[in-house]
């Protein structure tokens, strides 16, 4: 009964993505191929660990941050082989592979760092305990998810940390895939940034959202009075204008004398926006807009985030290098099989040995050791047990999904807080821009026995 399913009874109905379809071909051709040979040789139920993970940050990074927890989560639910699904896969696999997918159900247990936690290389990021043939089966989905949204999350705590109170607005839709503009800007929210310009982020995810006038609506008025006019009086008098599109000087005055010193804001699009953003402040104390906040956008990464500290800004919006990870775009996570029942029935250590690219065997239980001020030392990863907690430590690996069914789901007010909390537990030189080793060490702790 080579071809046997693992399959449990499933009383539960079938959730779908936001989309509204199933994720089950969001994966590569081997991850079947591979289903279809274990089902043949017996082997595709038996106990198995996978790890998720990154052997090392991206160069010059000294944290990394997890992001895309909820929907990975959600992916997993909606990972289902219907008709339409199956149809799709006749030539990729035999008809026994195909009727043991029709009753696909994910029936293991996921362990992961909460969303907006810190992770290091080597972190345990996420671990998935089933037979192989399910777990295996979410390794393309679960690295697709994670590697992006992981990767904006990570530019975007450093840009709000070279904020500091200042807020940034993600505006990065344009610049990338459309689906990828909105996961980008559910990570973005999660480390920090205050809103974004996507509408779908909002309706799924509930993403706050803002957005005023682009320079084709200057252009589209013959005059800018008239444009500055009619967005006033259409959005009121807190709007922000754009005072770029002719002579930015003229058109602060106008933006005042058009909506008086109770104007919202005047968002910069270009130029030198150092420079430009002191002359501008300058001009708006002296016409009695003395609240009126300066906006500048154009380009923006950590590094020009950092260099306006001392300028009178009162905002960042942030599209670009946002949603391209400001130069890494993606995490370089993997996902690994480190442990698997062996014939006596115990669970047995595996690793790939490969040079540059060596996984570590065994199943993995992670801490972040804190010293007496709470300040976080080191990342201790305990190899088959967990490491000894030493008084006041934190516990990293939270349940996700317990046999099947999602039981670590949170909104992203709660992963948002996370994340401040958990980069203001870094030593200070998690703040630094420029390149370095990773903030705080991984060390691995090996069960005895």
């Amino acid at each position: 009964m080579a071809h046997a399913s693992t399959r449990r009874s499933w009383p539960y109905p079938d959730p779908v993505t936001p989309s509204g379809t199933s994720t089950a071909l969001m994966t590569d051709h081997y991850e079947l191929t591979m289903l279809q040979a274990a089902l043949a040789a017996g082997t595709a139920g038996r106990r198995s660990v996978f790890e998720l993970f990154g052997r090392r940050l991206p160069p010059g990074r000294r944290y990394g941050v997890v992001a895309g927890v909820g929907r990975a989560l959600d992916a997993i639910e909606a990972f289902r082989f219907g008709p339409g699904e199956l149809a799709a896969l006749d030539g990729v696999v035999d008809a026994p592979t195909l009727e043991w997918l029709a009753s696909y159900r994910f029936g293991g247990d996921v362990w992961g760092y909460a969303e907006g936690e810190v992770y290091l290389p080597y972190s345990p990021v996420l671990v998935v305990e089933s037979t192989f043939a399910e777990a295996v089966l979410l390794e393309t989905l679960l690295l697709s998810i994670y590697n992006h949204d992981s990767a904006i999350a990570s530019a975007a705590s450093r840009m709000t940390a070279a904020a500091g109170r200042r807020p940034c607005i993600e505006m990065g839709s344009r610049r990338t895939h459309e689906e990828a503009a909105v996961a980008a800007a559910r990570a973005a929210y999660v480390a920090g940034f205050a809103s974004s310009s996507n509408l779908a982020a909002r309706h799924r995810y509930g993403v706050p959202t803002t957005g005023t006038s682009a320079h084709s609506f200057t252009l589209l008025h013959d005059t800018e009075t008239q444009a500055f006019r009619a967005q006033v009086d259409s959005l009121g008098v807190g709007t922000t204008l754009l005072v770029d599109t002719y002579d930015v000087r003229e058109a602060v005055r106008l933006a005042v004398q058009t909506a008086g010193p109770g104007l919202g804001a005047v968002r910069l699009d270009s130029g030198d926006l150092g420079v430009l953003a002191q002359q501008v402040r300058d001009q708006l104390d002296e016409l009695g807009a003395t609240r009126t906040r300066i906006v500048v956008t154009s380009d923006l990464d950590e590094f020009a985030i950092a260099s306006l500290a001392s300028a009178p800004v009162d905002g960042y919006g942030v599209g670009t290098q946002l949603v391209t990870g400001s130069g890494h775009p993606t995490s370089g996570f993997v996902y690994k099989l480190v442990s698997r029942e062996g014939s006596d029935g115990e669970m047995v250590p595996v690793s790939k040995r490969s040079t540059d690219k060596v996984s570590l065997g065994g199943r993995k239980y992670a801490l972040r050791r804190l010293d007496a001020a709470g300040v976080a030392q080191a990342e201790v990863v305990g190899i088959g047990t967990p490491p000894e907690d030493d008084g006041n430590d934190r516990v990293l690996l939270v349940p996700l999904v317990r046999d099947g069914v999602v039981v670590g789901r949170e909104d992203l007010a709660t992963a948002r807080e996370r994340h401040r909390a958990a980069r203001a537990e870094l030593p200070l030189a998690a703040q630094q821009l420029s390149r370095g080793e990773p903030v705080i060490a991984t060390r691995h702790v090996q069960a005895h026995h």
